[in-house]
């Protein structure tokens, strides 16, 4: 087997794929654990520290709370509550938080900002590691201690409603449940009334000591409009209903009750501006906390402000308030205005119960924790508490004993807020051995230098090992868009530069044209080089003086040639504007989002429709004709799915009355994208079984490519169907004009189609940051959550722009050249030039490991890398499939 093959080229990606993951593997780190398992319910709590007294606080602290109440509303961000949108939507939420018996917080949570890892961190008080993001999407049984668990072991009797992520992660600790999908991101109305219809009837009963309630709906509107969307005020509206209702239900049950009830309020995470989550942006970290009881009655003039406090802070204090162990991987600490009104003794009795369990997880997690500051105040706590417990006990009333017990109170604060960032810091453990190893591996490509390079290659060379080294840096990162602007639009000028050299050659200069291709990228591989003289696309790497194939070309022809590179580059700068992406700049308004809002449905429309027309004609020029009228129809069947969600108007429509989910007209389109596959593929090995009696170049690869372009119309959203068609006319116009007519090799088409998908990633709207995944996509045409269809829709709506660029790649070469060799090695500069990147990247990222932002910023990035390395891992399967039957002379 040849060193440049396609097999090869493909074996080489499967092995790198092998050591990424096990990259991954070491790189996301395990959380913080405690060595002691999780059944501790009835160890004995850390005595009441004492200095030669006899303490008689020997057991756990009773409830504060007879009952709990968590309302839980997904996306629930900060300003949603404390600002404007709060007076004006919210306004019983607003008296309880200025006014009411109440304790408000702002909670900052930690990437990644999706709903399971969120949960963890409210229920165990722990960091869940990133690679939760992952798991997300099926949600195991959650092992680890945590307050749910601790309250079932205790007896206490447990009801929930909502999203049916809790009884995934808890699958027999509830009395009583109604689980909701949580990823069914097109319905905000009936997956919220699914929870509401349960409140009259339990909130009645006496049988139950914590109610869960989880609201999906204000993420949803999120998700699929935006957090300006009008449905997030209607929505507001109707949880501040739910609230007020919850809330003077537990005030009229308490007048029976020996003690308090609570109420909790929260998010589990934010929402960016374009309602997307995931990432670290300010929107998407804050969320609103609300604490209501009776127990924090407000005196006349007490003015109570809304205070940051970390999420992971709720899992103790819930604990506390129930009368159970603090989890033992807690990393949070107590809230503490929630025990500020108790007696002295108590206040720093709970205080002590948290700094003992923050200590031993400290201990358990590091080896020098003596030296640990947090560690040192909280023994200092604990000293100058066990003089203060001996005072009290000799003599409680004391005038001196209210002054010492607030010095106390304020060492032990100060010793809990130091332990707790401590063991946040500590997230930051690898697997060194396994980072080392999989990087060893991803990095084993080969790759030689060749000793003759044309100006094209070098620009391909250096644009790209110039974009490895820029993901060192985390703003290249954060605004890796702006480098494959800059790159494409260089590319443009440089073809541009190249078209006007061959079509007016100077003097003594004849025109420059390839030769062959039997080396990989920019001429990687020239041992391996075998000249053959029947290929119709140009072998990479040799460059020689000739006749150039643009003599042939007619006066209007050679015209095209000469603006194909300007008209390329004007179609990229246009599409810019339509999506605002990465973190500088993404605030800003864009054109998609004056597009997609209402006041503008008609300008959608008429821009939708005739996208839609231009990627028909794009599309179908090589189909078959049988594909062409099942592709006329899907883009058909595209327009009325859109119409039926309300995003676009049919020509007898003024509004958008009577929107639906668009289920049936969505499955009607799947079932032309099927059609359409599947008459390809049988095109496709049919022309593999009769090669030898084939009259006709067989089409199966092009009703592919047809297929996918179908899918990916019903899939982006509305104002994206330019960055769709403007990618067809874009591929139409380089085959044309630039790639035949200059014969560029195989290897520049191939590192040119890489660029280019690069960019349309990036005219999608796509960022580097976990937000801007569409995860609407992924539900199109399903009436619920399926897991198989849903993750695959999300991946191919999100990855469209690289896709359709691959497809086009194996279908112009393998319908332009007559031998394989062509396909062999534009796999090898393929998995070259995709797997440059990924290896750079695992290198940088092990440097930087201890970076500031390498959760925030780097791991999104890995994430995503992971995911184009399988691409790439795919589109070398198709090239190596293409050229297992491809017709040889």
């Amino acid at each position: 087997m040849r060193l440049g093959s396609g097999t090869f080229a493909a074996g080489c990606v499967v092995i790198e794929v092998l050591g990424v993951a096990l990259f991954l593997r070491g790189f996301f780190p395990p959380p913080v654990r405690s060595s002691a398992g999780t059944e501790h319910l009835a160890e004995p709590p850390a005595p009441e520290p004492s200095a030669g007294a006899t303490s008689n606080w020997t057991s756990r602290p009773p409830p504060l709370f007879s009952k709990v109440v968590v309302m839980l509303i997904d996306g629930l961000r900060d300003d949603f509550v404390f600002g404007s949108n709060g007076v004006k939507f919210m306004p019983y939420t607003t008296y309880l938080v200025e006014k009411g018996a109440s304790h408000s917080f702002v909670a900052v949570a930690k990437p990644p900002t999706v709903t399971m890892p969120r949960i963890k961190a409210l229920v165990t008080g722990s960091l869940p590691g990133f690679i939760d993001v992952v798991r997300n999407l099926n949600s195991p049984a959650l092992l680890d201690d945590n307050v749910i668990t601790q309250a079932w072991a205790a007896g206490r009797r447990i009801i929930f409603y909502g999203d049916e992520t809790w009884v995934k992660l808890f699958p027999r600790h509830f009395v009583e449940y109604d689980g909701t999908t949580s990823f069914f991101v097109s319905d905000y109305t009936e997956v919220d009334d699914n929870v509401t219809r349960h409140l009259d009837k339990v909130l009645k009963r006496e049988d139950w000591d914590v109610l869960i309630l989880h609201y999906l709906g204000l993420d949803h509107i999120g998700h699929v409009s935006g957090p300006h969307s009008p449905l997030i005020g209607h929505k507001l509206s109707e949880m501040d209903s739910v609230l007020m209702r919850v809330h003077t239900a537990l005030l009229s049950q308490e007048r029976e009750a020996s003690s308090p009830s609570l109420l909790v309020l929260c998010g589990d995470h934010g929402m960016a501006a374009h309602g997307g989550h995931g990432a670290s942006s300010t929107e998407e970290v804050n969320t609103a906390l609300l604490l209501a009881s009776s127990a924090f009655a407000r005196r006349p003039g007490d003015v109570r402000q809304t205070q940051h406090v970390q999420q992971t802070d709720l899992a103790a204090t819930l604990a506390i308030g129930l009368g159970l162990p603090i989890p033992k991987h807690s990393v949070g600490h107590l809230l503490f205005p929630v025990v500020a009104g108790r007696a002295m003794r108590e206040q720093l009795r709970f205080l002590h119960l948290n700094a003992v369990q923050l200590s031993r997880l400290l201990r358990e997690n590091v080896p020098a924790y003596k030296r640990e500051p947090g560690f040192e105040q909280f023994q200092m706590s604990e000293r100058l508490h066990a003089n203060w417990v001996r005072r009290y006990l000799e003599d409680s009333h004391s005038e001196a004993l209210l002054s010492l017990g607030s010095k106390v109170r304020r060492q032990y604060l100060e010793a809990l807020r130091t332990l707790s960032l401590a063991l946040s810091a500590q997230g930051a453990h690898y697997d060194i051995y396994s980072m080392v190893v999989g990087a060893v591996v991803a990095l084993e490509n080969p790759a030689h230098c060749s000793s003759r390079w044309s100006e094209l290659d070098l620009l391909i060379l250096l644009g790209t090992l110039g974009h490895a080294a820029s993901l060192g840096a985390s703003s290249f990162i954060e605004e890796e868009h702006q480098t494959w602007y800059f790159l494409v639009s260089t590319l443009c000028l440089a073809l541009g530069h190249d078209s006007c050299r061959n079509c007016f050659p100077g003097d003594g200069d004849a025109p420059l044209h390839c030769s062959h291709t039997e080396e990989g990228f920019a001429g990687a591989v020239p041992a391996l080089r075998n000249k053959n003289r029947h290929c119709d696309v140009p072998e990479a790497g040799q460059r020689h003086r000739g006749p150039s194939s643009l003599d042939a070309l007619r006066g209007r022809e050679k015209g095209m040639v000469l603006a194909s590179p300007w008209l390329v580059l004007g179609c990229c700068r246009l599409l810019r504007p339509l999506n605002q992406t990465g973190v500088q700049w993404a605030h800003r308004p864009d054109l998609g989002h004056w597009l997609a809002s209402s006041d503008h449905k008609a300008e959608l429309s008429a821009l939708a429709a005739l996208c839609l027309l231009a990627v028909f004609a794009l599309a179908q020029r090589r189909c078959s004709p049988v594909s062409r009228a099942a592709l006329a129809l899907g883009l058909l069947g595209v327009y009325c799915y859109r119409a039926a969600t309300g995003h676009v108007l049919l020509p007898w429509q003024r509004d958008s009355k009577g929107v639906s989910k668009g289920i049936i007209e969505a499955r009607f389109v799947y079932m032309f994208v099927l059609g359409i596959l599947f008459t390809g593929t049988k095109d496709l090995l049919r022309s593999r079984v009769l090669a030898a009696h084939l009259t006709r170049k067989p089409v199966g690869l092009w009703d592919i490519h047809g297929g996918l372009v179908l899918l990916a119309a019903l899939l982006l959203r509305p104002h994206n169907l330019p960055v769709l068609a403007c990618s067809l006319l874009v591929q139409a116009v380089m085959a044309s004009f630039v790639w035949r007519p200059l014969r560029h090799d195989a290897a520049e088409v191939t590192a040119m189609h890489y660029w280019l998908g690069q960019a349309f990633f990036y005219f999608q709207g796509n960022s580097n940051n976990i937000a801007t995944v569409d995860v609407a996509a992924g539900f199109v045409g399903l009436s619920t959550y399926v897991e198989v269809p849903a993750m695959f829709l999300t991946a191919f709506a999100t990855y469209a722009g690289p896709v359709l660029w691959a497809s086009h790649l194996v279908n112009f070469l393998s319908s332009d050249s007559s031998s394989g060799s062509a396909l062999r090695h534009a796999c090898f500069c393929y998995a070259l030039i995709c797997s440059l990147p990924v290896s750079a990247y695992v290198l940088l990222v092990t440097s930087l490991r201890y970076h500031l932002f390498i959760w925030s910023v780097f791991s999104p990035k890995l994430l995503y890398e992971g995911m184009h390395l399988l691409l790439t891992a795919a589109v070398c399967v198709s090239f190596v499939a293409s050229d297992r039957g491809h017709a040889r002379p």
